[in-house]
């Protein structure tokens, strides 16, 4: 006997369509799982097992193969069982599913056939609809975010007891009961307030009695109610950091002065480019950081989604009530975190910071005090916009598009460059030198702002305190329109995202702009990635002021954030 149930597994952040068959054959009882399976697909054996006799069905004591296709993919995860279990129940001839072709069954079971959530099952029903499937059962606690991806009839069960049990397949078992409407389960957007009359949707599992026939009276059992429809993303978005109101809490306005940082984080934003600030301890560099999300535009559509299947990915979807994720990713890791946690890794690779950061904030916060073999890998992703780990069987692409954000003292003891009666630096030039070598030349060089931030000089709140998060964010959305309009017809959102032939159409220099640029390159001796750089960020400069052509004077500004790469040729 034969059967087929479709499930899925993670593939990096993509999701992979897995054929779960199940042949049973005479022998001595057994059950074998094949098709390169982990070591928790293995141990699915006793756990759906137990669920199976647990729930008051029968366990086929048969020889029972259960191959994993396409076999020769790498997979792992709990996420097979509830395929394996309704698999073999159904090729026992104990249920029976006409719909199994067109439907994705995702789930891992307790000892005692209670459904538990799985990571993941974002991007693998997505791939069930590119696939051509039209229906998936999750578990309870996956269901929202099934629901997100549109065209997919959603089914939800928390227990194998939701099922039809034999016992009760003369009268049906309404307590577990939860329907659906047919029209409901389509993309019309009308969930609430339908009418109690609709004609039900029925689960398309039926319990077969001893003979084969099917039991009688049976009711519709394991669909979304209207409760849980209420999740669809048409309706709701949702903010990783909270709300857009929450987010704005934290205001610009707070800040006392330092009116030339936030010209500069306001660039940065406008134009996606990566930026450092540089300065004693206590001047606000990293509570402006942390105010950067709060004047960055919305995941558009498609943004979204990428960086929901991250999250989904990762693991870290942990709310998925509200929607598809809108407020772009700001990520801070610990100073102590390792490469592999910065850019992902393990034996089937999952995503890094910098792939949480995606189309969002990579805040490293004392930049110095990294280590420097987890600060080179930056380089790649900055770089390539997308990090690749090979391993044996396979090579993991995911993406890593994000504004990388720093902040960093100016020597060990944070207080070089004080004058008058301010603390005094007490390095000495070893120590400098030694505490900046931290971070190589081509990682600051792939670093397009490097702004000083000095103790303030207005103590009292007034002039430059008074440039509020929403007024940087309105000149934020403004140059953000013009971009997206500029760059319509290309597969780049941002300036920081030109290269090439578009650098040289869009971001164009007059002949006195480019004498100027190059005195500045031979001057400072910088590289021709910072000669690109340099220019990208006078685009955004003009963008902001809403000019067509990048002047002299945008120019002369976009140089001035390349203090780094200054005060080294200062000292040299």
């Amino acid at each position: 006997m034969y059967g087929k149930m479709h499930s899925a597994c993670l593939y990096g952040i993509e999701g992979v369509m897995i054929g779960v068959e199940i042949d049973l054959a005479n022998g001595l009882p057994q059950t074998s799982i094949i098709g390169l399976p982990d070591s928790a697909i293995r141990e699915a054996v006793e756990r759906v097992r137990a669920a199976v006799k647990n729930c008051g069905y029968r366990y086929p004591q048969q020889r029972v193969t259960v191959n994993l296709a396409p076999a020769d993919l790498r997979k792992e995860g709990s996420a097979f069982d509830l395929a394996i279990a309704l698999g073999i129940l159904t090729t026992s001839g104990q249920l029976m599913m006409p719909a199994a072709e067109e439907m994705l069954l995702i789930g891992e079971l307790a000892l005692d056939g209670s459904l538990r959530p799985v990571t993941g099952v974002l991007p693998m029903v997505e791939a069930a609809r590119r696939s051509g499937l039209s229906k998936v059962l999750v578990p309870r606690g996956n269901e929202a975010e099934a629901a997100l991806i549109s065209g997919m009839a959603v089914y939800a069960a928390g227990h194998l007891r939701e099922l039809p049990h034999p016992a009760d397949a003369g009268t049906g078992s309404a307590d577990h009961q939860e329907v659906v409407s047919d029209k409901q389960q389509h993309t019309t957007g009308a969930f609430a307030g339908q009418p109690d009359n609709e004609p039900l949707l029925p689960f398309p599992v039926t319990v077969l009695d001893s003979r084969g026939d099917s039991g009688h009276n049976l009711q519709p059992v394991m669909a979304l109610n209207l409760e849980h429809l209420r999740y669809h993303p048409q309706y709701s978005v949702r903010s990783l950091s909270g709300t857009a109101d929450e987010m704005l809490r934290e205001d610009f306005g707070d800040v006392l002065g330092q009116s030339h940082v936030k010209r500069a984080l306001t660039i940065a934003a406008a134009g996606m480019h990566n930026i450092i600030l540089a300065g004693p301890p206590g001047t606000g560099k990293t509570m402006m950081i942390k105010r950067l999300p709060g004047i960055l535009p919305e995941l558009n559509d498609s943004e979204s989604l990428e960086v929901t299947k991250i999250f989904s990915a990762a693991g870290k979807l942990k709310d998925t009530r509200s929607g598809l994720l809108r407020s772009r990713p700001f990520r801070a890791p610990h100073h102590t975190i390792s490469a592999a946690g910065l850019i992902g890794g393990g034996s089937i690779p999952k995503p890094g910071e910098v792939s949480l950061a995606h189309r969002g904030v990579l805040f490293l916060d004392e930049l110095p005090e990294f280590s420097r073999n987890v600060l080179e890998v930056l380089r790649q992703p900055l770089e390539d916009s997308v990090v690749t780990i090979s391993r044996a069987r396979a090579a993991f692409t995911f993406p890593a598009r994000f504004l990388l954000a720093c902040s960093m003292n100016p020597c060990g003891c944070g207080y070089l460059g004080n004058t008058g009666t301010q603390q005094r630096c007490t390095c000495s030039p070893a120590k400098i030198a030694q505490y900046r070598a931290k971070i190589s030349g081509p990682l600051l060089d792939r670093i397009d702002m490097q702004v000083d931030v000095p103790r303030p000089s207005d103590w009292n709140g007034q002039g430059a305190a008074a440039l509020s998060s929403a007024e940087m964010r309105r000149d934020v959305l403004r140059a953000q329109q013009i971009q997206a309009e500029r760059y319509s017809k290309l597969p780049i959102s941002w300036n920081s995202e030109l290269s090439g032939a578009a650098l040289r159409r869009y971001a164009a220099l007059n002949k006195e702009s480019s004498l100027l640029l190059h005195g500045i390159l031979e001057s400072l001796g910088l590289s021709m990635r910072a000669h690109d750089r340099i220019i990208k960020l006078a685009r955004t400069i003009a963008d902001l002021e809403g000019a067509a052509a990048i002047s002299s004077a945008h120019l002369a500004e976009a140089v001035q954030y390349r203090n780094l790469d200054r005060q080294v040729v200062a000292e040299e």
